[in-house]
């Protein structure tokens, strides 16, 4: 449960908030990402403050405090206060809150969120504000009040949620994407199944037993179902795992013959894309959800890796082979008005951003006979197709896919013989490792 009291509007909050430009950063990729072009905003999160002399309340304190912290330096749009210079001040209301405490050097905050936590008889309350620490006496921005059961994930829920009623409204009205969840594939019990964490990388855990080689997991539009590739003994198939019903549901039209991999969902969860090689060599094709009114809308022979437009709802970017190297085109649901994207050497595994205006994609540009190169991650601008390389000669990284938000995108990055996921904001700044167990990739970020 969770109350909202009323908040009040900040005066002057028409400043970008984002990073300062990186070189590799050009303009266009920060304002098409949420992430601006102007200076941060300086946000401390104070401890907060415990209530009530529970024995409970400190080890739970703890977990909310510090992934608080990480939520709000993860969201890409704050200069964040480090602990080290933060006042030892926990202010437990609005009332105990000394404004010049945190604006004062060396904290030098603009914006401060605290509030009290006490965790009793079975129930975790929770009371958090954000106010304004260059303007002291004023209102807070942002107040909100959490009842829940005591325990450490629902310390870190109530953490990720008001992280996200801050970034929320310091952010332009985007929504956070603290409470959204990540889906991969991972060998880590000895067969590829599918997995769920946390965006942050926590609670890692399996979502599939299939015990065979499942790849490329989807997740629907509503969070209730997730499409995937299984090999069994018909060849690789288009499987559906229903996270409501914690099983895996039919999918008929998923095993038609053929090879059928890379279903992606449409963004009104109505229509499912994949290739397959039902026609004996591999095209995209579009059924319905439940696998039914299967057609292709290519005929190349060589077209894999379809992704929807999630802002128009009926265009598509996919693989094709059709000029020699795979390169990366965007065509009409009914396989019109086909362009392509890339200019030379080996491009795959496309991610259209959620407002339809980006491609983020796996690109080897030194791909040629004798000279493999590297794969890094490009963020492309449809309209204009300028591009930005946003990974740098770490390892082989594939398989972006972009956060809700639009701020960042997570990828595979395999080094050696080990992949791994890894996260970064869209123009390539603040990379972070989430997996270390096993080999995991594929990822796939929900769409909410």
């Amino acid at each position: 449960m969770r109350v909202t009291i009323r908040t009040f509007p900040l005066f002057l909050l028409c400043l970008a908030y984002s990073f300062a430009p990186s070189l590799a950063a050009q303009d266009w990729v920060h304002t098409g990402t949420n992430l601006g072009t102007g200076e941060r905003i300086r946000l401390a999160a104070a401890d907060f403050k415990p209530v009530g002399g529970d024995p409970e309340t400190v080890p739970l304190k703890v977990t909310f405090d510090s992934t608080l912290y990480n939520d709000l330096e993860n969201a890409g749009i704050f200069d964040m206060v480090s602990k080290s210079l933060a006042p030892q001040a926990e202010p437990g209301s609005p009332q105990e809150f000394v404004a010049t405490q945190w604006s004062a050097l060396p904290a030098n905050a603009a914006m401060v969120a605290f509030g009290a936590f006490s965790a009793s008889n079975g129930r975790l309350v929770v009371y958090g504000w954000l106010t304004d620490a260059r303007t002291a006496g004023s209102s807070p921005i942002l107040s909100s009040q959490y009842n829940e059961a005591a325990s450490q994930e629902m310390a870190r829920t109530i953490a990720h949620r008001f992280a996200d009623e801050i970034i929320s409204r310091l952010g332009g009205g985007i929504n956070g994407i603290a409470e959204t969840k990540i889906y991969f594939v991972s060998n880590r019990t000895g067969a590829k199944e599918i997995w769920a964490m946390d965006y942050d990388g926590q609670n890692q855990h399996p979502i599939t037993h299939l015990g065979s080689i499942s790849i490329s997991p989807r997740i629907s539009p509503d969070n209730s179902r997730i499409a995937f590739a299984s090999l069994g003994n018909e060849g690789w198939s288009i499987r559906m795992f229903s996270l409501d019903l914690n099983r895996m549901v039919s999918f008929p039209g998923g095993s038609a013959g053929g090879s059928n991999q890379s279903p992606a969902w449409s963004a009104d969860g109505t229509k499912i894309a994949f290739s397959s090689a039902r026609g004996g060599h591999p095209d995209i094709w579009i059924s319905d959800v439940s696998g039914g009114n299967a057609h292709p809308i290519t005929s190349f022979g060589s077209d894999v890796s379809p992704v929807w437009n999630p802002r128009t709802g009926n265009q598509l970017a996919f693989v094709s082979g059709r000029t020699g190297e795979p390169q990366i085109y965007t065509m009409d649901m009914d396989g019109a008005n086909v362009q392509r994207m890339t200019d030379g050497g080996y491009a795959i595994s496309p991610s259209w951003s959620p407002n339809g205006s980006l491609l983020a994609f796996a690109w080897n540009r030194k791909y040629g006979p004798g000279d493999p190169g590297g794969y890094d991650i490009y963020v492309m601008d449809i309209a204009s197709k300028q591009w930005l390389q946003a990974t740098h000669e770490a390892g082989v990284n594939d398989f972006p896919s972009w956060s809700p938000d639009e701020r960042h995108i997570v990828f595979q990055r395999q080094i050696g013989h080990r992949t791994q996921i890894w996260t970064m904001l869209s123009d390539g700044t603040h990379q972070q490792q989430l997996t270390t167990s096993g080999d995991n990739m594929m990822p796939n970020w929900s769409w909410k």
